[in-house]
């Protein structure tokens, strides 16, 4: 019974924290542990303790999950070459999926060792150990924010927003392609949609000029949604931007320049709609972020490079966390 109250508890938590603010990552902390405590609770039911549904959690359904994400990661990634070219940010899901075996590997390697070496047994349990603790930190936090990446992407918005900005990305030849073509769409749905609601908002284009791009993403979004009905006068185009930080800040900047005020609905595409709402959040803007549809095979290798991104945010806490976590076996393995 204790397991369901902590995890009602947790769900309240997490509940009211949504309410009052949508866009803390730390949210899904508390919906990922009330599902936890929840699941644990439905073992007990078939006959487990609380002690004997925590080691069937861990220690059985968790090698069996981290094999077929293996799997998964490594399929997807040679897929992701395959069709998006061969280039460093295409082949995260599959680096991901390597070090999953790498650790299931490692581990194995280091449990063998300490059954056949007596002397070095101690130190290779605590590291294997150690290793473990990492990889679980890592591994929680990744579904953390999968799942609420998720949960946030569905939370009702109601419309009246003063602008709606698009996140730009490439434009090779001056051509919007469809990851970007996905997110300008979804701009003119809901710019259709927040008319019918009474609102007149502006839309921002959002992006710089790479080097390879004949003209800045801004004005090439800008000309997509005017040849698809939204009137020149409704898209203010921001050309200045590099980065989503960038964005939101410069597009923020241009609205306030312009005497607009209230209310911003951000589109990108659904992988980067978590991330942009926590930059806003530090921004201090009021904003809400809406995703747009990206192609099936594109999301784990996506969503990957959108949780290495979160963790160079907040680089110095997780810092702190993993060395803790990586130190505390070795410190209690030393002798008095």
């Amino acid at each position: 019974m204790e397991l369901l109250i902590f995890a009602a508890v947790l769900l309240v938590v997490f509940l009211v924290r949504l309410r009052r603010e949508p866009r803390r990552i730390v949210n899904g902390v508390y919906l990922l542990l009330a599902l936890a405590f929840g699941a644990l609770w439905l073992l007990t039911l078939t006959g487990y303790s609380s002690d004997e549904a925590v080691v069937a959690l861990l220690l059985r359904a968790a090698p069996l999950f981290a094999a077929v994400i293996a799997v998964f990661l490594l399929a997807n990634g040679w897929l992701m070459l395959r069709r998006e070219g061969v280039q460093l940010a295409n082949a995260l899901s599959l680096a991901a999926g390597l070090a999953v075996i790498a650790l299931v590997a490692g581990v194995s390697t280091a449990l063998t060792k300490a059954a056949d070496d007596t002397g070095a047994a101690d130190w290779l349990l605590v590291a294997a150990r150690s290793a473990v603790l990492l990889a679980g930190y890592l591994g929680f936090a990744f579904t953390a924010f999968l799942l609420y990446s998720v949960v946030y992407g569905r939370v009702p918005q109601r419309a009246g927003h003063a602008a709606i900005v698009v996140l730009g990305a490439g434009v090779p030849q001056g051509r919007v392609q469809p990851l970007l073509a996905a997110r300008l769409n979804r701009a003119a749905e809901l710019y259709r949609r927040e008319l019918a609601a009474g609102a007149r908002p502006v839309v921002v284009t959002s992006g710089g000029q790479g080097p390879d791009e004949p003209a800045s993403e801004a004005s090439v979004m800008a000309g997509y949604l005017h040849a698809r009905g939204i009137p020149p006068e409704a898209v203010v185009e921001e050309d200045r931007s590099t980065s989503t930080w960038e964005n939101l800040r410069y597009s923020a900047d241009l609205l306030a320049a312009r005497g607009l005020e209230g209310r911003l609905l951000v589109v990108t595409s659904n992988y980067h709609v978590l991330r942009a709402a926590v930059l806003s959040r530090r921004l201090g803007l009021r904003a809400d972020v809406r995703g747009a549809r990206t192609a099936w095979y594109f999301l784990p290798n996506a969503f990957v490079r959108e949780f290495v991104a979160l963790l160079a945010q907040y680089k110095a806490a997780n810092a702190v966390a993993m060395v803790a976590i990586a130190a505390v076996l070795p410190l209690l393995a030393l002798p008095n």
